[in-house]
Formats: structure tokens, C-alpha cells, sequence
């Protein structure tokens, strides 16, 4: 598997040739698959190296690709930067869950990692293979507390930033203890799943990223999301002084707000303004419904996937968007929970290596990604 801009060919895959809007060699962007110690390849100073901890355990997935391309994205705002310069972004993802691949903690090559979504219990223990919240899953938990021990050092590292979706998120909950994962039953009508509605909570409206959103949502504060998930995380005592909750589920599109968090922050940046380890129980990743018809055919392509399995992907795309607007509303959600967050970290890291290199990041700065967040409407 490999991915690139239209510029770098990697293991035989082009990965966004038709859409990167710079349409010219640029090598911004480099992406490495870690799935034993060998993979890794040696740090370098002229690649600000990102960190993708897989938990998918191999599973068929569109949420690992997409997020590999979120963070591509961001790389592509550096052109100028990378002709002037040479200094690019690379993306290293571990395979955590089924290889045991855990990357070592910040103050090293890494600063910024992303954790994606996975099959499966929330606790590795219960992965049986054979109950049903195991989804067939049989694995080792020995990743677990070494993945703990990176949570450790990234909070307490003010320089680090996680960013954990779905799976990665309940293990964060875990590994916290904010919150207990929690099989939906049949009185929550079970795994939830499409495209449905989340509230951002009275904490979100005074918080200094999330209420430059919260300002342009009708009444109630809702937000649209991709959801595909068997837990719920529940709340099990009084958040810490540090861990403000984000988001709540609704019980249905419109219905009332449910019990089951589904954003939290544990940690802010140094400036007190942009979420610097947080975890959504939602899918930012998935958005652009013509980006995941490209993923889609790009894995079958690979031989990743079936062409049933893209198929039935495909069709579930299309089948719940309950509206015309949901697009734009999966977009504001991303750009506030993922993409706005991504870009402030990779980009504050990208100016500070080259700071430390002693060349010139010209306007790079994070803080143009905050100013920019300013959304000047949402259709309610």
C-alpha cells in the first residue's frame, strides 16, 4: 500500500494525482506502512514525521486511508515551503493492534499522532473471536500497555498532540478512565451507524477553537457525523480540571441528548486555544463522498478489499445522506473536530523544524489556521 501526491511515486500507487490542486512535482508528502521493526525508516530532519497508530487489526476499512490523506492534505499547503527548502511531511503508520508496532513517544522524531478507528472490543482481552463484540477479532493484548505508556508521555509532553477517532478514542477512555465502553443493546437499536447527529456541549460554546463553530449553529448545537460504532462510552465520574466534554451522542436526528460522550478533550495546546490530545466516537475522516468512491476503487484496485465489500460501501454512502446539505454539514464537523486541529499541529511542527534548521518557514504559522476558522454559515 502506498500513498502520494501527484508528485511522489510510492510503492506503485498514485494516491490523489487527480485532485492535488498544485497539478505540479512538489514532494511535500511520503508515506511509510510499519509492520515490524525493520519497516521503520531512520528519522531525517528534512521530514516532519506524523504518527498513525492503525487499530484496525486489518479489518477492511475507509477511515485509515482517508485519514492518511487528511494528513496529506495539510503537507499540501507547504509547497512553497518544500521548493524553497526540501523539508516535507511523512506519515508512518503502525500497524498497533495485530503487529504490536507501537511508535515511541514524543521529544524524538514524533510530535503528532493520529489514532485511528478498529473492529472490535474497546478492552483487547474480550476479543475472543468468538463473542460478537469481538467482530471475529483474536488478539494479542500486549500492544495495550505499551500504548498506554505513549498516552503518558504525550500528555505530559505540552509539545505533542493526539488525535484519536473512534477505536483509538475508547482506548484513550480506557486508558483514562473518564469513561466505560458499553455495548449499545437493542433499547439503543444497537451498533449505530449512518449519518445521524451529534451535540456539542455548553463547555464546546465557551471553549476557544470550538465556539468559532458553535457560534454559527441553530439553536440545540448540532452537528452532523459519519457514525459506525458498537460502544458507547459513558461518562463513569466528574471529568478532571483538565478534560472538558466536546460532544454528546442525540438519541436520533432531532431526538434529545443521550448519555454517551463522543467528544472529549484531555489536553490543550501551550496558548490555551487549539484541542491538543482529543478523541471523537465519530468518523471526521469520512467526508467527501467523491474522495471515498476513490478510495473505494483505489482498494480494489490494490486487492485490498472485494468489489462486494467497495459495493456495499458504496451504496451505503449514498443511502444515508438524509439530505442536501449533509455534505456540507460532515464538512463543518471535520474542519472542527479533525482537519482544523491536524493542520494547526503538523503546520506548528513543520515552522518549528525548519526554525531549527535554520531556514526561513516564510508565513507559516499555525495560528492562520485558527484565525481562518470562521465559518460564516451553516445551513440548519
Amino acid at each position: 500500500m502506498a500513498y502520494a501526491c501527484n508528485h511522489k511515486r510510492l510503492h506503485g500507487a498514485q494516491f490523489c494525482a487527480s485532485e492535488c490542486p498544485t497539478k505540479a512535482p512538489c514532494g511535500v508528502f511520503d508515506y511509510v506502512r510499519v509492520e515490524k521493526p525493520s519497516d521503520l525508516p531512520p528519522a531525517d530532519p528534512l521530514f516532519v514525521d506524523v504518527a498513525i497508530l492503525d487499530m484496525n487489526h486489518g479489518w477492511p476499512n475507509l477511515g485509515h486511508d482517508s485519514l492518511v490523506h487528511a494528513v496529506l492534505e495539510t503537507s499540501c499547503d507547504l509547497v512553497e515551503l518544500t521548493a524553497r527548502s526540501g523539508l516535507a511531511v511523512r506519515a508512518i503508520s503502525f500497524d498497533v493492534r495485530r503487529s504490536g508496532m507501537v511508535p515511541e513517544p514524543p521529544g524524538g522524531r514524533f510530535a503528532v499522532y493520529v489514532g485511528t478507528g478498529g473492529p472490535g472490543h474497546i478492552d483487547p482481552v474480550c476479543n475472543d473471536g468468538v463473542a460478537e463484540s469481538a467482530q471475529g477479532i483474536h488478539e494479542n493484548p500486549a500492544w495495550e500497555p505499551r500504548t498506554f505508556a505513549l498516552f503518558d508521555a504525550i500528555l505530559a509532553d505540552e509539545r505533542a498532540a493526539l488525535i484519536a477517532v473512534c477505536h483509538t478514542f475508547g482506548v484513550l477512555c480506557r486508558w483514562s478512565g473518564v469513561a466505560r465502553p458499553t455495548l449499545r443493546g437493542p433499547e439503543k437499536g444497537g451498533k449505530s451507524t449512518g449519518i445521524l447527529e451529534n451535540v456539542f456541549s455548553e463547555q464546546a460554546e465557551g471553549h476557544p477553537w470550538f465556539s468559532r463553530f458553535t457560534e454559527d449553529l441553530p439553536a440545540g448545537r448540532r452537528t452532523r457525523i459519519v457514525d459506525n460504532r458498537l460502544f458507547d462510552l459513558i461518562p463513569t465520574h466528574g471529568f478532571g480540571p483538565d478534560q472538558v466534554p466536546i460532544g454528546w451522542e442525540t438519541l436520533g436526528i432531532g431526538g434529545p441528548r443521550g448519555n454517551a460522550l463522543t467528544m472529549l478533550e484531555f489536553a490543550r495546546d501551550a496558548a490555551g486555544t487549539m484541542p491538543r490530545v482529543f478523541g471523537v466516537n465519530h468518523h471526521p475522516e469520512i467526508v467527501d463522498r467523491g474522495r471515498q468512491m476513490m478510495l473505494l476503487e483505489q482498494k480494489v484496485a490494490r486487492g485490498e478489499v472485494t468489489r462486494q465489500w467497495a459495493d456495499e460501501r458504496r451504496e451505503i454512502l449514498t443511502r444515508t445522506y438524509p439530505d442536501e446539505n449533509s455534505d456540507q454539514r460532515l464538512q463543518f464537523t471535520s474542519d472542527a473536530t479533525l482537519l482544523g486541529p491536524l493542520r494547526f499541529h503538523v503546520h506548528r511542527q513543520v515552522r518549528l523544524r525548519a526554525l531549527a534548521l535554520g531556514l526561513d518557514p516564510g508565513d507559516l504559522h499555525e495560528e492562520a489556521v485558527v484565525d481562518a476558522a470562521r465559518p460564516a454559515s451553516v445551513i440548519a
